[in-house]
């Protein structure tokens, strides 16, 4: 997912546990929520300003995975999987000469991989995260201006024949940045070494399927989503548009989450923690704005239009044909990973999914975001999931 970063801000209105309601005497079109299905999930985490949306969305999956299995609450490491995952995307940008993306973003599979190659450690046998640069959060600022020239020379470097003392120096400048990845460690009395300690977990890791839905490729068949940050091209199955929720709606009634990436620069992903699929006309009729006015209008003025409409504000009705626009046309872009773990319904009755956010404690909800059926069937890229909680009919489809 590309970079998306959070926000310094104070306390904010906090979202209750069980029989949740979030209520606004101000705005009465504000939702309020109460909770259809909630499963577990472990603490909210701060990305910070770093590009890890992935590694944060993804291990929170897989500590729900691990929770739903054994009961047993990890906080497994972020900064470990980025170590080994840019030296993997560095080693691929030098190999095509420079001619791949090398970024901070990444996928949910590179999480994947990372586990099922490399293992994984808890949060505890790593430095936290921005320690090594003097920080309480990461940051990658510095990181990686120094990082990125670094890969871009040698990848596009004039030389015959390489020598191996590039990759010293690319890990010397990781562990430098986020901590020495541990060859072994103690965890509650017990020495691990990476590996042994994914292996402890519990999981399956040939368990995990994603997917995708769009026309270029044929549904019912795998294909590599096409965006920079899926750089090790990893299979994807294709499957109609309305089978995403389908699938996601079937996960969480049997007790699974959801890895999702999706585009969350749409004006309807709002920073208070709503995501919904605005239709744009609709909005700007009901907002009282004839069109001239509308596109005169700042970033901000048409967000307080949206936000001013609350539940009342009026969605798109999307089809396959609009995602694949939006995808083809640049529209819906590759932008960020969050774990979906629930469904609330507002006081008009729509459902929208909760949604683990890695900003921390950020937006009305408190590091929870609502977003919408209709908004995560328009905007999904795509997502992961245990294939044991695919409806049977579309694992018998696929063979899965």
């Amino acid at each position: 997912m590309k970079k998306l970063l959070a926000l310094a801000l104070l306390a904010v209105v906090a979202s209750g546990a069980d029989a949740k309601t979030e209520k606004d005497s101000v705005n009465k079109n504000k939702p309020v929520f109460t909770v259809v299905k909630e499963l577990p999930i472990t603490s909210i985490k701060d990305q910070n300003k770093s590009g890890t949306c992935w590694a944060y969305s993804t291990l929170s999956f897989f500590e729900s995975e691990i929770l739903k299995k054994s009961g047993k609450t990890y906080d497994l490491s972020e900064m470990f999987v980025a170590n080994k995952t840019y030296l993997d995307r560095a080693v691929m940008a030098v190999r095509m000469h420079g001619d791949v993306s090398f970024s901070q973003g990444g996928s949910a599979y590179d999480v994947l991989y990372c586990l099922k190659n490399y293992g994984i450690v808890p949060e505890s046998a790593m430095p936290a995260p921005g320690t090594m640069t003097g920080d309480s959060l990461a940051n990658f600022s510095e990181f990686f201006k120094a990082l990125t020239p670094y890969v871009e020379a040698v990848a596009k470097s004039d030389a015959k024949k390489l020598s191996p003392a590039w990759k010293n120096g690319l890990q010397g400048i990781l562990d430098a940045y986020l901590g020495k990845a541990p060859a072994n460690f103690t965890y509650e009395g017990k020495n691990y070494t990476p590996k042994t300690f994914a292996a402890s977990l519990g999981l399956n890791w040939d368990d995990y399927v994603t997917f995708t839905s769009y026309t270029h490729h044929p549904f019912w068949t795998e294909f590599a989503v096409e965006v920079q940050d899926n750089w090790r091209w990893p299979m994807s199955w294709n499957v109609p548009m309305d089978d995403l929720t389908k699938i996601i709606d079937n996960a969480l009634a049997n007790g699974y989450t959801v890895a999702w990436g999706g585009d969350v620069t749409e004006d309807g992903f709002t920073r208070k923690g709503l995501g919904i699929a605005y239709d744009v006309k609709k909005v700007r009729s009901m907002a009282g704005t004839d069109a001239d006015r509308w596109f005169k209008l700042s970033k901000s003025e048409k967000s307080e239009k949206f936000d001013s409409l609350g539940v009342n504000a009026p969605e798109i009705v999307p089809t396959q044909q609009m995602r694949q626009d939006a995808f083809d046309n640049w529209e819906t872009t590759d932008d960020h990973g969050m774990h979906i773990y629930g469904i609330a319904k507002d006081q008009n009755g729509k459902e929208y999914y909760m949604v683990k956010n890695s900003w921390g404690k950020y937006g009305d909800y408190s590091g929870t975001w609502y977003l919408t059926k209709t908004f995560v069937t328009y905007k999904t890229m795509d997502f992961m999931v245990n294939k044991n909680a695919v409806p049977k009919d579309i694992r018998k489809k696929l063979g899965i």
